[in-house]
């Protein structure tokens, strides 16, 4: 969500050579728009981090530290949907280069997938570690990526932001989806037993469901998209945090 400006040199569109015109900024009332939608989105994922270290030290434990943080990663965690929204529209907005639709998508499905239809739907899983290791990686990984997109939209982005937003996901996002792959295997006992979510025939619609195997199928897709949104955050960083440091080098 950086703001970009377009190169002097001419250049043939299709049409005919002719200069390219310097894309100019979104408008003021889009960037207010999206500015408060990440500014909201920092602080609620702030008021979850405050939350699991005062859980934390009140316990003396990390165990079941779930309890302590369920309604606002609910609440914060889905409106993380309007961010797939916001990314369709920001395409097309002059001056803003949006992240991935799909990769974003993805992970942003996944999660709320993980925080209703599992963790919600199997209540015998908030108790498990992994939980804790999802929502510590998620915590973590959307307070940088909030703050990042917010000061990038001011036009004032400090490095360290940046440093981190490109460079913390290579120990984060293998300890979130390690997380989430391992609190959807230990629901799985327990969807199988309960039914839940599964339609079973005869019925008057001639269609079964079976969440069971449902559940089996979304953790063998993140054998192929993983390593896509990894290895695309990768490429990111060899590009933005060498870009900066032949900035500084120029200076």
């Amino acid at each position: 969500m950086a703001a970009s400006g377009s190169g002097g040199s001419r250049a043939d569109n299709g049409y005919g050579s002719q200069q390219p015109r310097r894309r100019k900024g979104p408008g003021a009332l889009a960037t207010a728009y999206l500015v408060i939608y990440n500014v909201v989105m920092t602080a609620g994922w702030l008021v979850i981090a405050v939350g699991l270290v005062r859980a934390y030290l009140a316990k003396g434990s990390y165990h079941s530290l779930y309890y302590s943080i369920e309604k606002p990663l609910k609440f914060f965690q889905t409106g993380a949907l309007l961010e797939v929204g916001l990314l369709l529209i920001t395409k097309y907005l002059p001056g803003i280069v949006p992240s991935s639709v799909v990769l974003t998508a993805f992970q942003v499905m996944s999660r709320v997938f993980l925080t209703w239809a599992v963790t919600h739907s199997v209540k015998e899983v908030q108790t498990e570690d992994s939980v804790l290791l999802f929502v510590v990686a998620w915590t973590i990984t959307e307070i940088i990526r909030y703050s990042f997109y917010t000061f990038s939209l001011l036009n004032h982005l400090p490095y360290l932001i940046k440093w981190a937003r490109y460079t913390l996901f290579i120990v984060l996002y293998p300890m979130g989806v390690s997380g989430e792959l391992l609190t959807i295997y230990a629901a799985l006992p327990f969807v199988r037993q309960s039914g839940l979510y599964s339609i079973s025939l005869p019925n008057k619609y001639n269609f079964s469901f079976d969440y069971y195997t449902f559940l089996i199928l979304v953790m063998i897709s993140y054998i192929p998209i993983f390593p896509q949104l990894y290895f695309h955050m990768l490429h990111q960083r060899r590009k933005v945090l060498s870009h900066t440091e032949e900035h500084k080098k120029s200076e």
